[in-house]
C-alpha cells in the first residue's frame, strides 16, 4: 500500500507541474481528503495541512483539483532560511525541503521497517520529525541553524518533535536513550551530504547498541549535473559500502528541488550488514 501511495504522489506531482502557472519559489500539494489513491487517515491529513498553514515558509494557499484528487496548493519561499543556513562554518548542506507529503511517506516506510525513533539530521523546518510524531513514533530533529530551530519551536504547538539546535556531527546521541532509530540525512551526497553523513556515522559507531540497531535514509539524485558515484545508489554507493551498510529499499518522492525535473528524489533506506 505504501508503495502505491508513493507512486500516486509522483503522478499527482507530475500532473500538478504541467498545469502550475504560478511564480513561487517552492510549491507543493496535499490532498484534502482520504481517497482510494491516498488512503491516509483523515486526522493525519489535517495535521499535515496544519503544519503547512502555520509554517511561515508558505505565504499562499488555494484549493485545486488535480486529476481526481482535491488538494490544497501551498506556495512558499525558503530564500531567507537558505541564506541563513549556509552562514554556519560547519554547515554541510543548505536548507531545501522535501514535500510534506513525501516526508510522511518516508516515515510510513520507516515504520513499516520496524523503527521506533526518527532522528532528522539537518532537519530544516522539522517536517520529517513532525510526520514521525503524527505516526506515533518518537522523533528528534537536529538542526544547526538557529533561525530554523526557532521556526520548528513555533510549529511544535501542535506536536512536539523535540527540536535541538546543535551540530549533528558532535551531538550526544546516547543522551536520547534510543532503541531502534532510523536517521534521515538532510542533503544530497554531492551537496555536502557525504561529509555530514560520514561524520554522523562515525559518531554513531562509538555507540555499539545504537550502531547495530540503526537504519539510515539518504536523499539521492540521478541528475546528470552531479558527478556519478562509481558504486551508484544515487550518489551514496561508496559511502554505503564503506560503512558496511546494505540498501533495503529505494523510494522516489517529490521534493522542492525536483519540481521542474523529470525524475523525483530517490530516498535510499539502508541498514547494517
Amino acid at each position: 500500500m505504501i508503495e502505491d501511495i508513493a507512486k500516486n504522489l509522483i503522478n499527482l506531482k507530475k500532473e500538478f507541474a504541467t498545469s502550475y502557472d504560478g511564480q513561487s519559489q517552492i510549491q507543493e500539494v496535499i490532498p484534502i481528503s482520504k481517497s482510494e489513491l491516498f488512503p491516509i487517515t483523515q486526522k493525519d491529513l489535517e495535521l499535515l495541512h496544519e503544519f503547512a498553514k502555520i509554517n511561515p515558509i508558505y505565504y499562499n494557499q488555494y484549493e485545486k483539483t488535480i486529476g481526481d484528487t482535491a488538494c490544497v496548493v501551498y506556495e512558499g519561499d525558503t530564500n531567507k532560511y537558505w541564506l541563513n543556513s549556509i552562514q554556519h562554518s560547519s554547515s554541510h548542506a543548505p536548507f531545501s525541503p522535501t514535500w510534506i507529503m513525501s516526508a510522511y511517506v518516508c516515515v510510513l516506510f520507516a515504520k513499516k521497517f520496524g523503527y521506533s525513533e526518527i532522528i532528522d539530521i539537518g532537519s530544516g523546518d522539522g517536517r520529517i520529525a513532525f510526520c514521525a510524531k503524527i505516526l506515533d513514533l518518537e522523533s528528534y530533529s537536529i538542526e544547526i541553524d538557529n533561525m530554523l530551530v526557532e521556526l520548528q519551536k513555533d510549529l511544535c504547538n501542535k506536536l512536539d518533535f523535540n527540536p535541538h539546535c546543535s551540530d549533528a556531527t558532535v551531538f550526544d546521541y546516547s543522551s536520547l536513550k534510543l532503541t531502534k532509530p532510523i536517521l534521515f540525512i538532510g542533503g544530497l551526497a554531492q551537496m555536502g551530504g557525504i561529509q555530514l553523513a560520514s561524520d554522523v556515522l562515525d559518531k554513531i559507531s562509538t555507540i555499539p547498541d545504537i550502531k547495530q540497531n540503526s537504519g539510515w535514509v539518504f536523499a539521492g539524485t540521478y541528475s546528470k549535473k552531479y558527478s556519478i558515484d562509481p558504486k551508484n545508489e544515487a550518489g551514496w554507493g561508496t559511502l554505503i559500502e564503506k560503512n558496511n551498510l546494505k540498501p533495503i529499499q529505494t523510494v522516489s518522492l517529490p521534493t522542492a528541488w525536483t519540481f521542474h525535473e523529470p525524475e523525483e528524489t530517490p530516498y535510499i533506506f539502508a541498514q547494517p550488514n
